[in-house]
């Protein structure tokens, strides 16, 4: 059985992984190991070992804490703002915002206004 905070670290994986434009074969080779332990590790299968999450870290960039940001309240949080309690396995939410950050700053402040009236009014 799946433990909830591998599970959450797993998501966390992923998606800095995808917002970083890495795929899981080039985060393995960094690390040092199968793609298919990457996987493993990404849907909570199995637990990263904490020299692990280090290296992992490392390649991406963050720093460990990073992958439990988080974890204390996110679904009592996620549903009082009407998102789902796991924003982060919705591909098309990651893609939306890697194009959000790819959108040059002042016109992506005004795309930002523009969907905060919006939202405002729906």
């Amino acid at each position: 059985m799946k433990h909830p905070v591998d599970v959450h670290v797993g998501k966390r994986i992923r998606h800095r992984r995808w917002m970083v434009g890495m795929t899981q074969q080039q985060l393995a080779e960094k690390v040092g190991i199968k793609f298919q332990q990457i996987q493993k590790y990404e849907t909570g299968m199995n637990r990263v070992s904490a020299s692990r999450l280090w290296d992992i870290a490392d390649a991406l960039d963050v720093s460990v804490s990073f992958f439990f940001e988080g974890l204390d309240g996110k679904a009592a949080e996620a549903a009082s703002q009407g998102m789902p309690d796991d924003i982060l396995s919705d591909k098309e939410a990651l893609e939306l915002v890697r194009s959000y950050y790819a959108i040059p700053e002042n016109q992506r402040r005004r795309l930002f206004e523009l969907a905060r009236v919006l939202s405002d009014v729906a």
